[in-house]
């Protein structure tokens, strides 16, 4: 009984599974219970033992069963360097470094797919399959979507990246955090995990022992809140109103508008919003009901949600909140009842549902990066939980899993398939071995060449606040499709070379010069007013948000020694989070504008008053 890794798979012809170019370096795992033999099998189990055993000291997993499956490719290499070591003080000859030159394009052969890209795990953030397991939950679907071998996986996942406190980190070389142990205690339970189990009893005593999930961060509310274990009334506000908003910076609000937002950061509080706009929650369960008891140490009916909305674990905390910005969500969070079942509440759910379907569309329901792929579904399940929309969702469940000797867990992206092709072919086009390496060029190209976009996100793009796209490459896969520059001049790097080399019997067809081109259009498009180039799509936000981000740091936190500069926005050198936090400033920006027409709403509330 063996995982089986798939490259560019349909799914069996999956009537829902939508694609550009044949699905072109989609990455899967389907269980097979007659595969492997009885060597291969024991071999797995020790290779997860080896990891479980060793889980403290090395955390990424060596992708091993990836290699197992190549293991008889890689035994029958093409070449095969010399092994002893070098003497003490010995310079290695020009020959011998072209003998492991060898060696290394022969084992990278070993590894690439027919399609030609190069798979590997992309794994690390915890917070990401949580969100996947609460929305398949809430979706009615969990049982249909992963089976049982896969919920083994993912529970094999999280024992093996417990910290020894019994918590969880944000990522998996990370200390424990409410966020990460909350979610994944919730994560572990609904995929079958009893209560009285080692694991789970450790990490409810680390919450408990921190006051309760009550102090878990602004995320891991939204997800206990769509989970129906945590109250909406505890959650500080995320208005879909925003978005109708005008975008115009000569509006002055729009100078704010969420439309400005760097695109992950626009692209998972739009559909937050649609979320939490609609109160959108999981049917009660026994399991939820016995889950919403666990996560407390006092009665839930006892707790002060008021109160809640603004705390947090000291483990979590990374920038406290300004007074104003407590009397600005409080103010929001009082306002919020005119809003409910509003005509203007109606007009922004409808608005946002637009954005998401958009998205869904233009990504072949890939969408952006994990957390909003997962919010998305969920928003177009709320909407119908029989539209084609969420069916379409079901199947692309799959690109963002991937299995490995610590189990299996929920990528940050679809895969990295452009961005280590494009790599690798550089890489062996400047060791000058394009003889020897030539087939695994060839097959190289034709997947820098399969993964450009070829045609443009549908119009209008300004509706929408996209960039354009044609000529450009992901980071992933065609279908992904978001544009970005760094993949943009990598995959236009790696295809000039090939190019240059002058032998398409050798490495395939040159791109046309007229795509070439187009990739340089999007390129240069990046950059901004300040020289500096974007990532996904120009800078919208202004300078003097910047100006005011670092007086509030300064106010905060005292001299800015840890402060560095990164393209357009002042932010502290911590992690992912703090980045996160930095871009909700934007957030709070639109709420202060909103509070200003809150006179307003009253008004345009017609359907409440």
């Amino acid at each position: 009984m063996m995982w089986k890794f798939r490259s560019a798979s349909d799914s069996g012809g999956h009537p829902h599974l939508v694609s550009l170019n044949g699905n072109k370096g989609r990455q899967t795992w389907k269980f097979d219970p007659t595969a492997g033999t009885p060597e291969q099998r024991a071999n797995v189990e020790q290779l997860r033992a080896d990891f479980t055993a060793n889980r403290h000291k090395q955390h990424h997993s060596a992708d091993e069963l990836l290699r197992l499956q190549c293991a008889n490719k890689i035994a029958n290499k093409k070449y095969s360097p010399r092994t002893d070591p070098l003497r003490e003080g010995e310079v290695p000859t020009a020959q011998r470094v072209e003998e492991h030159l060898k060696g290394a394009i022969s084992f990278y052969e070993c590894l690439q797919q027919d399609d030609g890209h190069f798979p590997g795990d992309y794994g690390g953030p915890m917070f990401l399959m949580p969100g996947l397991v609460i929305a398949l939950y809430t979706c009615e679907v969990l049982e249909q979507v992963l089976e049982p071998e896969a919920r083994k996986e993912m529970v094999r996942y999280l024992h093996n990246h417990q910290n020894p406190d019994g918590g969880f980190g944000l990522h998996i070389e990370g200390e424990s955090t409410m966020f990460g142990t909350g979610l994944s205690y919730v994560t572990m339970r609904l995929l079958g995990e009893g209560p009285d189990q080692q694991q789970t009893v450790a990490a409810r005593n680390w919450i408990h022992s921190r006051g309760g999930a009550t102090y878990i961060t602004s995320w891991g509310k939204f997800w206990l809140a769509v989970l129906g274990v945590y109250s909406w009334d505890g959650q500080n506000p995320l208005p879909p109103e925003m978005w109708l908003l005008p975008f115009s910076k000569w509006s002055g609000i729009g100078m704010m508008h969420p439309g400005r937002y760097w695109c992950h950061c626009r692209m998972v509080y739009l559909a937050m919003s649609y979320i939490y706009g609609s109160r959108g929650t999981c049917k009660e369960t026994p399991l939820t009901a016995a889950i919403r008891q666990e996560l407390y140490p006092m009665p839930y009916s006892s707790i002060n949600w008021d109160a809640a909305r603004n705390q947090i674990a000291k483990e979590d905390l990374y920038y406290p909140h300004p007074i104003i910005q407590d009397i600005l969500w409080w103010t929001l969070y009082k306002a919020e009842a005119l809003l409910l079942g509003s005509s203007l509440r109606k007009a922004a759910l409808n608005e946002v549902i637009r954005h998401v379907h958009y998205e869904d569309a233009n990504t072949r329901y890939l969408d952006i990066g994990p957390v909003n792929k997962v919010i998305n579904m969920l928003c177009c399940w709320l909407e119908d939980p029989t539209s084609l929309a969420f069916k379409k969702h079901l199947p692309r469940v799959h690109d963002y899993l991937w299995v490995a000797e610590d189990g299996m867990k929920m990528q940050g992206y679809n895969g990295s398939q452009l961005w280590d092709t494009a790599f690798a072919a550089q890489a062996m086009l400047d060791t000058g071995l394009t003889d020897m390496a030539g087939q695994a060029l060839r097959k190289a190209h034709s997947y820098v060449e399969q993964s450009q976009v070829v045609q443009e996100a549908d119009p209008p793009l300004s509706k929408y606040y996209r960039h354009i796209s044609r000529g450009a490459w992901p980071f992933s896969t065609r279908d992904h499709g978001w544009p970005i520059s760094d993949c943009s001049s990598e995959g236009l790097k790696a295809a000039l070379g090939l190019a240059a080399l002058g032998q398409p019997q050798l490495v395939g067809a040159a791109i046309s010069r007229e795509r070439l081109e187009e990739a340089v259009r999007v390129i240069l498009s990046y950059q901004n007013k300040d020289g500096g180039m974007a990532t996904y799509e120009n800078t919208r936000s202004f300078h003097w948000l910047e100006v005011g981000l670092f007086i509030h740091h300064l106010l905060a936190s005292g001299p800015m020694s840890n402060t560095i500069i990164i393209g357009t926005n002042t932010v502290s050198s911590m992690d992912l989070l703090d980045l996160l936090i930095i871009h909700m400033c934007l957030f709070f920006c639109q709420l202060i504008a909103s509070s200003v027409v809150a006179p307003l709403l009253r008004y345009l509330c017609t359907d409440y008053v």
